[in-house]
């Protein structure tokens, strides 16, 4: 059974960026292991574009990609704090790390390891695709 999403509102630590995510209240939050979500500890969880709305702050994000230039890597240029990115597993969605919402909204939050040193094996057998269908 599917729960309804919550509106939740968040943003980075200068509060240049703001947005608004529709997502469950319990959240599934990936933890992945590649080159640089290790280094900055990005988790996040996926939410369809539709569900995801910028209010504040466009003009104030900047965008870093490597390697295969898929994943979009978008961060405030003031504070550095990346609140959400295009990942290259849903680059028809966004990851929200969840430690950047406001408080209150959140019930829970179950971790999913995601093995990003071996990207091209882990996709074949992880559900972190369908996470951005409506």
């Amino acid at each position: 059974m599917t729960t309804p999403d919550t509106l939740h509102t968040g943003g980075c630590h200068c509060d240049a960026i703001r947005f608004e995510v529709l997502a469950p209240k319990r959240l599934v939050v990936y933890n992945c292991n590649c080159s640089i979500c290790h280094k900055k500890q990005n988790k996040h969880f996926i939410v369809p574009k539709s569900k995801f709305t910028l209010i504040k702050g466009e003009d104030n994000l900047t965008t870093y990609t490597f390697n295969t230039h898929q994943a979009k890597h978008t961060f405030c240029r003031t504070c550095g704090v990346q609140c959400f990115y295009t990942p290259r597993s849903n680059p028809d969605g966004y990851g929200v790390a969840p430690h950047c919402l406001d408080p209150g909204t959140v019930e829970h939050i179950t971790v999913e390891n995601f093995d990003g040193q071996n990207w091209e094996q882990q996709i074949e057998t992880s559900d972190i695709r369908s996470r951005s269908k409506e």
